[in-house]
């Protein structure tokens, strides 16, 4: 017999219906996919389209990962999709605060459909990178990746940007920065043009850049940055906020400012349109943005580079051992 669950549809902002999700009903778990406009509301679409499981077998929040797991905590939210480090202090307070966090695993079926149709690649979380995790936990997983606006970021600052980014890297205390090195400098930089200030310091510490190189625009000199994160609950913010005082604290002469936003689509459609200078994003819709497909068909971002590889992405799922949600095959048709 299905399971009955309680259905409420939030707007992240409203509180409207969102289209399209069909009227509350039994039956029906409350999923968090991320904010509008970020690569967790495709990366979750793409899980829906893996098992074939239609709009009305669930119920959307559009929530940042924070507040999603808040609602998972309070009963109100069954699932919350994340593209997180590893691990994340967000589930690990969700644990402390309600006792009963679970972790939902991909099945092969769809990891091999999210393989075949996308940049994202098998991960598999060990058992016990999470104290409440006995068992591996079977996911998916990208880059998180600092890009730089091409009219804005000097070849200059682009070198001492990458530089500082990895000499100073054990000054950041957020537990993400520990991949910040130059063995993983250029991991999700595959399809992207690198920046050139980026290349000059890679290829001086002896790494083989094959990427095109981008090229900047004319650029005006000026003092203030600012580089776009994420949500206040996820990975990207505090990070972002770790590495904006690095630079200011060896860069003089420059502020740089990070913003929450939305993530990655948010962050490379700032930079296309002159808002932005710096953007952390996942790397599988950077290379949408640079061929203008996906999210940025006829909306291609032609003013962005890639300066380094910040850590590894991982989709995580959770849920609550108290929740009736077991597993999306259950949504499947």
């Amino acid at each position: 017999m299905k399971p009955t669950l309680h259905i409420t549809l939030v707007g992240l902002a409203a509180g409207m219906l969102l289209a399209g999700c069909g009227e509350n009903g039994p039956n029906k778990p409350n999923i968090a996919i991320g904010p509008p406009a970020s690569t967790t509301q495709n990366v979750s679409q793409m899980i829906f389209d893996a098992y074939g499981i239609d709009k009305d077998a669930y119920t959307t929040y559009q929530e940042g990962f924070g507040a999603a797991l808040d609602g998972v905590q309070d009963g109100n939210i069954d699932v919350s999709i994340g593209i997180l480090g590893l691990p994340s202090g967000s589930i690990e307070n969700l644990q402390a605060a309600a006792g009963d966090a679970r972790l939902v695993s991909l099945s092969d079926a769809a990891i091999e459909y999210l393989e075949a149709n996308s940049a994202y690649r098998r991960f598999t979380i060990p058992a016990g990178s999470y104290n409440f995790q006995d068992e591996d936990v079977n996911t998916i997983t990208a880059y998180a990746v600092l890009v730089g606006n091409t009219s804005t970021i000097s070849e200059e600052l682009g070198y001492e940007l990458a530089k500082v980014m990895h000499e100073h890297a054990e000054e950041n205390t957020h537990a993400q920065s520990s991949f910040i090195t130059l063995k993983n400098a250029l991991n999700g930089s595959e399809g992207l043009p690198i920046h050139p200030g980026a290349k000059r310091y890679y290829q001086e510490q002896g790494l083989t850049v094959g990427n095109p190189v981008a090229t900047l625009g004319d650029i005006t000199q000026k003092q203030e940055f600012i580089l776009g994160t994420g949500s206040q609950g996820g990975t990207y913010y505090p990070l972002g906020g770790e590495m904006a005082t690095i630079w200011n604290r060896h860069l003089s002469g420059r502020n740089f400012t990070n913003i929450e936003t939305g993530a990655s689509i948010e962050n490379l459609v700032s930079i296309r349109d002159g808002r932005m200078d710096l953007g952390m994003t996942v790397h599988a819709p950077a290379q949408d943005a640079v061929a203008g497909q996906g999210e940025f068909k006829e909306a291609q971002v032609t003013n962005v580079a890639f300066i380094g590889h910040i850590y590894p992405e991982v989709i995580q799922i959770v849920t609550r051992e108290s929740s009736d949600f077991k597993a999306f095959d259950d949504l499947a048709n």
